[in-house]
Order: structure tokens, then sequence, then C-alpha cells
């Protein structure tokens, strides 16, 4: 028995150098890639140089694939390295996460949680309600990146991301939030100059808003209950930036198709009116929150994910202050 437990220790002090070694070799690659040299690397890794260089062909050979371009002056991922790099920093994020959790306990959110976001729909819908998700929790630090770039959550070392929009990346962990229409508005002071319109087909006696490269610029794709149509239409102003056409909307230049998440603050203070308002743009659309893949998530991130997914439901806060007023 003493010589089969002694079998059994050794075996397992050979597994326990194995992975060790692996993961150098894993720890060195990433330095290597997020570096972009081998001598920047060993100074991060406090490691010689040639410890670094020894332990990527190493790992290469073990894989049996090259990972990197080496040059005198600087090193490059292949193709295959660029893969391997974002399976292996979802796997060193796991583990970091793992750790973090086993330190904060489940239920102690704390730490840097890196959000991207959409910068409008943030300001009129998210950024009202940070300051009371930070009291909840001030152990927690945000860092907000506003833009409409669909970022690689893995590669720029984000937590989560709010999306809207259709959604191509399968891999992503997504939690559907709330759904989104087009729908078409106008202010009170051009419906008194102008008219209401009372079906699709009147829109071409009226000034419409539009986008230089809307996906609708052959015609809006309008449907009801009973019918779909696809509507040409004209106009005087036509610009690439949603914020000022809204604006000059409220200021009476015309018809505008909208997200209702958009315009639902203006909508419900009178500014604007729904024009057509049995109809709808012919797309589906949400807003999800997004979230690297891997099963594990940090406290921090559940806690954000939670009060997110609260404040939309049962309705998403742009309906809600229509029923406010």
């Amino acid at each position: 028995m003493q010589i089969i437990r002694a079998s059994d220790k050794l075996l397992v002090q050979i597994m326990q150098e194995r992975a060790r070694f692996q993961f150098e070799q894993i720890d060195a690659f990433v330095a290597v890639a997020e570096q972009g040299g081998i001598s920047a690397a060993a100074r991060v890794l406090n490691r010689d140089p040639s410890v670094v260089s020894r332990r990527l062909d190493a790992l290469e050979a073990r894989l049996g694939v090259r990972l990197l371009s080496r040059t005198t002056r600087r090193v490059t991922l292949t193709e295959a390295g660029a893969a391997y790099l974002a399976r292996v920093r979802t796997i060193l994020g796991e583990l970091s996460a793992a750790d973090s959790e086993a330190a904060e306990g489940a239920d102690a959110p704390r730490g840097l949680l890196r959000l991207s976001l959409p910068a409008t729909f943030t300001r009129r819908w998210i950024a009202p309600w940070l300051p009371a998700f930070l009291a909840a929790y001030p152990e927690v630090q945000l860092e907000l990146l506003h833009s409409d770039r669909f970022v690689d959550l893995v590669a720029e070392g984000f937590d989560a991301a709010v999306r809207i929009g259709e959604l191509s990346d399968s891999s992503l962990v997504v939690r559907r939030l709330a759904p989104v229409e087009t729908i078409l508005c106008a202010s009170p002071d051009y419906l008194a100059r102008r008219g209401l319109p009372a079906s699709p087909e009147e829109l071409e006696q009226h000034e419409c808003l539009r986008f230089p490269k809307d996906r609708f610029r052959q015609g809006w794709k309008l449907r009801n209950d009973a019918r779909q149509v696809t509507q040409r239409v004209s106009g005087s102003l036509v610009s690439d930036e949603g914020e000022g056409l809204l604006v000059a909307c409220v200021a009476g230049a015309g018809i505008l198709p909208a997200s209702d998440w958009e315009v639902g603050q203006e909508l419900a203070d009178g500014q604007l009116v729904r024009v057509l308002p049995g109809w709808r743009f012919d797309v589906e659309g949400a807003v999800h929150v997004v979230l690297p893949p891997g099963r594990l998530v940090p406290a921090k991130t559940r806690a954000f994910v939670e009060w997110l997914a609260r404040d939309f439901a049962p309705l998403p806060p742009w309906l809600r202050c229509s029923l406010q007023v």
C-alpha cells in the first residue's frame, strides 16, 4: 500500500510540474503577443529574454504550429497565433475570475468594471441611474467606453457591453433586455403646418428626414397588422448624425424615422407626436447586454447585469415615461 501511495504522489507531482511548464509557456506567449517583442515581455515577466524565447519554442513544438513570426525587429502573430491568443485569454480570464470570486465572495461585487456602451443610448437610459448603482456597490469602479462600434470584448478587456440591433457573434453570452421598434414622428408645429398623414402614401407630400446610408434609401418599408408597403420619400435634409436629425425634427424640420428609445422622452414630453401610429418599420431589433464567453461571471458584472435587467422590466424606461405623463 505504501508503494501505491508513493506512486500516486509521484504521478501528481509529475502532472503538477507539467501543468506549471505549460502555463509558463502560455504566459510567455501572451506577454510577447501583448508587448510586441521578447525583450519587452521579458521585462514584464521579470525573466531573461533567453528564457522567454525557450518557452515560446517549447510551446510551438508542443502544439506543432507556428504562433509567432519573429524577426530581429518585431514579433507578429500568425493566423494560428491570433486564434490561440483569443482562446487562452478567455481561459486566463476565467482563472482570474475564479480567483477573484474565491477572494471576494460571490455576494461582494468589487473592483474595476469595464463597459462598452452606445453613446446616445447611455446618456438617455443608463447614465441617470449610475449614481444609484455606485451608491449600492461602493467597492465597484466603472470605466465606460462610449462607442457605437461593436468592440471585441475578449481582446479589448471588457467585462460587458450593451448592444442594440442584430447580434452576429454567437460565442458571446447574450441577455435580451427589451425589443426596439423603429417608428415615425414629427413635431406638433410641423404637423400643424403640413397636416398629419393618414396613410403611408401621403408621406410623398411631406419633408422626410433621412440618413445618407439609410438601409431604406430605396423606400421606407412599413408594415401594420395587415399590410406591408415600400413607400418612396424625399426631403430637403439628409444627415449622418442621428441626434442632429432629432433636434431638427423637434424644431419642425419634418418627419423622422427613429427607434422608440431615441424619441421616448420627446414623445412623453409632447415635443414630438407619433406619425402613422399603426405603422412601424419592417425591421426587428432589441437591446442586449453581452458578456465574454465562459461560465464564470464576476460578482461585479452580475450586479450590473441584474440592475440593468430590473430597470428594463416589465417595460423599458422609454415606454414607462410615456405612462407617467
